[in-house]
């Protein structure tokens, strides 16, 4: 019987779902570094396993099966008929199950740091035997050591105690029922069923699930699957190298739809009235022009998330200005306040430009600026 798994969500509510799972001994916060990025395209939604953070703990043994429905029962539970998924370790585990069982759910999906086999059993028995007798701190130290290179743990030994306590928190049953799926969990025999375009992610130094044994069979097994091997990364990839990882993700995701995806950066940016009017300009002979800014600056461009909103406006505003295409300034110097830049701010855009630039273009684009902050004060 599934349980109601305890979820967060952030982002449009009109955009695509994407369903986050998280590794054994992790909360809905292990996905803190990527849903800033993610939630800027996608419908996010966190959950935490059950057993975990604030999800009920049922008596285990539990199995695969019983986490995939456990997310089965969260999506009908949201309305949700079809959602992306991306999943890390034990997360990955159950994605892959989804796939292979309910290929009609999953549209596409992402696999990090996983495998579709972790053996030998005796070592998922014994762990769920010391964790049932002396608590889950009694493997904390033990699996996040594996979770990070030993120059990341030097370097950064807050973000490694605030994993660590992650895990000791973990409820003791629901830690050691999750150890029981991962014993019983074998897909290596099935994966060629999984017909979502499929992303792959590990970490070149993760002890726990090696590339070698796992990622690469998971991307030869199943169709057109994409292998990416992370340099200095360990089992925990998306917190070590997050912005690598929001970054596959997000092009990963956004490729099912460019033209959604950047209607809805677009929209965000620019404002629903401006878009609207530049969707009902459109004639035959423009449309292709603006499908193709749509889909490749707004869905391409725009969506990535390596630099914020505010910095691609002051980026853009600057471009215009070295340029001239002065028709555009209006446009953009709105669009930099939806994103957050103050007129004080834009006005040192412009300072810089000026030396970069020229006085005359700056001096124009000041005009210009004013104009916009007149008429929307």
């Amino acid at each position: 019987m599934s349980v109601d798994l305890h979820h967060t969500e952030s982002g449009p509510a009109d955009a695509p779902p994407l369903l986050l799972g998280g590794s054994l001994g992790t909360t809905t916060h292990m996905w803190d570094p990527q849903v800033e990025a993610l939630s800027a395209v996608f419908r996010v939604i966190r959950f935490d396993h059950r057993g975990h953070g604030d999800s009920p703990v049922p008596e285990g043994p539990y199995t695969m099966a019983d986490l995939g429905g456990d997310v089965l029962a969260l999506m009908d539970r949201l309305g949700i008929e079809r959602a992306h998924y991306a999943g890390l370790s034990i997360g990955g585990m159950v994605g892959q199950w989804l796939a292979v069982h309910h290929p009609g759910r999953i549209d596409r999906l992402a696999l990090l740091a996983t495998s579709p086999h972790m053996g030998p059993a005796s070592n998922w028995r014994d762990r769920a035997a010391l964790v049932r007798a002396e608590g889950t701190g009694a493997v904390a130290d033990s699996v996040v050591e594996r979770w990070f290179t030993p120059a990341f743990a030097k370097d950064e030994p807050a973000q490694v105690a605030l994993l660590r306590e992650q895990i000791a928190a973990t409820a003791p049953e629901g830690y050691a029922g999750c150890c029981g799926a991962i014993e019983t969990f074998d897909l290596r025999g099935e994966l060629h069923r999984i017909t979502a375009p499929t992303l792959v992610v590990a970490g070149a130094d993760d002890p726990a699930t090696p590339p070698g044994g796992n990622a690469e069979l998971i991307a030869e097994q199943v169709p057109d699957a994409r292998l990416v091997v992370l340099e200095e990364a360990a089992h925990l990839l998306s917190w070590q190298q997050s912005a690598k990882v929001n970054t596959l993700l997000t092009e990963h995701f956004a490729a099912a739809d460019r033209y959604g995806s950047g209607m809805r950066v677009r929209r965000a940016v620019l404002g629903d009235a401006h878009v609207d009017r530049a969707e009902a300009r459109k004639t035959g002979f423009t449309e292709p022009f603006q499908d193709l800014i749509t889909r490749y600056a707004w869905g391409e461009v725009w969506t990535r998330p390596g630099l914020d909103r505010r910095t691609r406006s002051c980026m853009v505003l600057t471009a215009l200005v070295a340029h001239g295409h002065w028709a555009e300034l209006a446009m953009h110097v709105r669009a930099a306040l939806r994103n957050g830049l103050t007129p004080d701010e834009i006005g040192e855009v412009f300072l810089q430009a000026a030396v970069y630039c020229g006085v005359p273009a700056a001096n124009k684009a000041f005009g210009i600026a004013q104009e916009v902050f007149a008429e929307r004060d």
